[in-house]
């Protein structure tokens, strides 16, 4: 049985007459008689009535031409199962995104995708804060870029985490209740902040509209050192979740008395012509289930805000 035999078939089926079926598949119709008639042959039944009406489906032809085309679908289904994997049988992936993203949420993603696709390079393009990543995906430096949302609609983006900005405070500080921060806890020390930058800019904002005035050292341009001072006792300091991580245990942790997240989104370029790869890399990011780096000391789950995108 050959698949011109299954085409021809099925055509004739859809066309009901054996030269409208020739048109349709660019054949000749002595081509298609022939092809119907060594069919009917090898299996032993009529498929058609000939009559004056054209081709009518015997009972036989009405159950096998059905089989016919479903062994078409799954040959097409065959078709495009490998071309997607030939697609994925190398190239490169360029990943631009900021640190804390960088560092605790894309290499389990990268894990999984090398397991599914181990020929598919990956690369991590580290950018200081989102306006350089956006940039960079402008540039064609990059497939795909970590921002913040909402973002420009030259982008087509999903929704990634929720990440919830936290306060810090030094082992020994004490706060006026067990279980919630007040701004005048955070005032009795002197607060480290990041600078007002684009990544900086929408904590300073919410502050000047949330909190009263507080004594800040805001030229502290590095998670890591911000921490480390607090760590020293050298003051409390409000810092998204995610960027603070890996967080002393020594540190006291607390959500903000007026809570403020920021949202991460996966971007990329909507004109974009991306591979099968990218693609691939898109979907994982999409539909990973990111587990929450941690609860707050003094804080209930539902403060925590981190938390993999609805698909």
């Amino acid at each position: 049985m050959k698949l011109s035999q299954l085409r021809a078939i099925v055509a004739v089926a859809d066309y009901g007459n054996f030269s409208e079926a020739a048109l349709e598949l660019n054949l000749s119709q002595p081509a298609i008689s022939h092809a119907i008639a060594t069919l009917e042959a090898e299996l032993g039944v009529s498929l058609f009535a000939r009559g004056r009406r054209g081709a009518v489906l015997t009972t036989a032809g009405e159950q096998i031409v059905a089989h016919a085309r479903q062994a078409l679908q799954h040959l097409e289904l065959m078709q495009k199962e490998a071309n997607l994997h030939k697609g994925l049988e190398g190239g490169q992936v360029r990943i631009a995104s900021f640190r804390s993203v960088a560092t605790h949420l894309l290499p389990k993603v990268i894990a999984h995708f090398r397991d599914r696709f181990p020929n598919v390079g990956i690369t991590i393009i580290e950018r200081p804060d989102y306006v350089d990543i956006e940039q960079t995906l402008r540039d064609g430096r990059a497939d795909i870029g970590i921002t913040y949302l909402p973002t420009s609609a030259e982008f087509e983006v999903w929704e990634l985490i929720r990440d919830d900005y936290v306060a810090l405070l030094p082992p020994k500080s004490s706060v006026r209740s067990s279980t919630h921060l007040t701004w005048d806890d955070l005032a009795a020390h002197s607060l480290v902040l990041l600078p007002c930058l684009p990544c900086g800019r929408i904590l300073h904002k919410h502050l000047a509209i949330a909190a009263p005035p507080m004594p800040t050292a805001s030229d502290i341009q590095e998670d890591s050192t911000i921490v480390s001072m607090v760590m020293q006792g050298l003051g409390a300091a409000i810092l998204p979740r995610l960027a603070a991580e890996p967080i002393p245990k020594e540190l006291r942790v607390y959500p903000l008395p007026a809570p403020l997240k920021r949202v991460i989104g996966v971007a990329a370029l909507s004109d974009a012509l991306h591979t099968p790869a990218v693609f691939a890399f898109l979907d994982m990011l999409k539909n990973f289930d990111f587990q929450c780096p941690g609860i707050c000391a003094g804080e209930q789950n539902e403060g925590c805000g981190v938390r993999g995108r609805e698909s």
